[in-house]
C-alpha cells in the first residue's frame, strides 16, 4: 500500500524520553565502530529512529519494505550524558515514483526541559505494492 501523500505535514506524538547514559553510549560506539569515547554526532539517531518506528507502526507500513535513504542533523548544541531525549516526527514530503514512495521526515529531538538539541532530516524510500 503507498504511503498516503495528505500525511505531509503531520506531526507524530512524541516518543518516550531516552536517557543518555554512558552504557547507552559504548553500546552505540561499540555497534557502529566509531572507537571514540566522545557521543558520536549520529547518537540521536538512536531516539530518532523509534520515532520512525512509531510513524511505521501507526501507518501500518512494513519495516522490511523500507531502505534508509538519507541523514541529516542539525545541532543546537552537543548531546551529553544525562540527557533525556524525546523525538517527534513530521512527514515533511512524500512523492510517488513506478510504484515507490520517497518520504521526507523531520525530526524534533528535545531534552527533558523541552529545549530542543537537534533536528534530524531523513529521507526513506518505500517500495509499496505486493
Amino acid at each position: 500500500m503507498p504511503i498516503d501523500p495528505t500525511l505531509v505535514g503531520r506531526e507524530f506524538p512524541p516518543t518516550r524520553p531516552v536517557v543518555v547514559t554512558e552504557e547507552e553510549v559504548a553500546a552505540f560506539v561499540g555497534a557502529t565502530g566509531s572507537g571514540s569515547r566522545r557521543i558520536p554526532a549520529t547518537f540521536p539517531i538512536v531516539v530518532t529512529f523509534r520515532a520512525l518506528l512509531e510513524f511505521l507502526e501507526a501507518e501500518e507500513v512494513e519495516l522490511s519494505r523500507i531502505v534508509h535513504g538519507d541523514q541529516k542533523f542539525a545541532y543546537e548544541r552537543p548531546v551529553e550524558v544525562g540527557d533525556e531525549l524525546t523525538a517527534r516526527l513530521t512527514v515533511t514530503g512524500v512523492r510517488q515514483i513506478e510504484g515507490t514512495d520517497i518520504l521526507r521526515t523531520t525530526s524534533t529531538i528535545t531534552d527533558a526541559d523541552g529545549a530542543l538539541v537537534c533536528t534530524a532530516g531523513a529521507t526513506i524510500v518505500h517500495r509499496s505494492g505486493s
